[in-house]
């Protein structure tokens, strides 16, 4: 079943006739259903066009009258990629993924707001995407590395999302679904929202949830693992602990006040039965025993 998107997931890509835009659509095309789930571009000024032959179009508006396309991914440039996002949700989409890094947190702060009330599911920014694997990919992760299973994986970042993937497949360990929340400190999906989906999937027997320094949202989503989820979670922050008000790795990594340190994290987690660890080398193994 899987979680957000399925080989059925029709999808357009923002920023389409940019370099990163087309590679990476290339890419996604190429893996598993692609071909039939990718049916549309939008880059304004750019209606007839094709790419790879998949047409392009003016706004998300059009593109998802001709084509039925329901999700974006947006490779726009940071200056105009929440304007891209806004588009979207005024377009009633089901689902946006936006990769871009390096988004205006103001401009992000008006999307934000723009987006209440409305029915549009936000990934990201500054993230790697999502996947279900042997179905559809989309976004920019390695697809080879991926294998169809029933372990669930959440993180914020990319780098150890594909980690944690690399060594569940290399145990024998499929994946139902993987998704890369990103960093950014104003952002759509938590981990909370991912793991009340993984909760309810009917094909997802246990999940890695990866965090990192900084904020409160790891702190929150185990409380809510303790009182809700009927499943096993393998639990890791990564990240160093750093001196107050200094900024490591994300733009959401920033520890103040006492709070976002990955011990004090981790102490939250295990303390609400999430099964820690320490070393992010053991994530794989860590549930292997868990659900073995």
């Amino acid at each position: 079943m899987a979680i957000l998107i399925n080989k059925n997931t029709r999808v357009m890509t923002q920023g389409m006739t940019g370099k990163v835009g087309q590679f990476h659509t290339i890419n996604s095309k190429a893996y598993a259903n692609g071909a039939q789930c990718f049916v549309a571009g939008v880059t304004p000024g750019k209606a007839g066009q094709s790419f790879e032959g998949i047409p392009i179009y003016n706004s998300v508006k059009d593109a998802k009258a001709q084509t039925g396309a329901t999700v974006s991914v947006i490779y726009v440039p940071p200056p105009y990629a929440a304007a891209a996002i806004d588009e979207a949700v005024e377009a009633d989409l089901d689902l946006v993924i936006c990769i871009t890094e390096g988004i205006p947190v103001h401009d992000m702060l008006k999307t934000r707001y723009k987006m209440q009330g409305k029915r549009t599911v936000l990934i990201g920014p500054n993230c790697p995407g999502l996947i279900t694997p042997e179905e559809i990919k989309i976004g920019i992760m390695p697809g080879h590395i991926h294998k169809k299973g029933r372990i669930g994986v959440v993180s914020r970042s990319g780098t150890l999302t594909y980690e944690a993937v690399g060594q569940l497949s290399a145990l024998g360990l499929g994946q139902s679904s993987c998704v890369g929340i990103g960093g950014d400190p104003i952002n759509g999906l938590k981990h909370i929202d991912v793991l009340k989906l993984f909760n309810d999937d009917p094909e997802t027997d246990a999940v890695i949830m990866v965090g990192e320094i900084g904020g409160t949202d790891e702190e929150e989503c185990a409380r809510w693992i303790k009182d809700n989820m009927r499943k096993p979670v393998v639990g890791f922050i990564a990240g160093i602990t750093a001196p107050p008000g200094k900024r490591m790795g994300h733009a959401g990594a920033i520890i103040s006040g006492g709070q976002g340190g990955a011990e004090d994290k981790l102490a939250v987690m295990e303390e609400c039965g999430i099964h820690i660890t320490r070393n992010p080398a053991d994530m794989g193994k860590v549930m292997r025993r868990l659900i073995s």
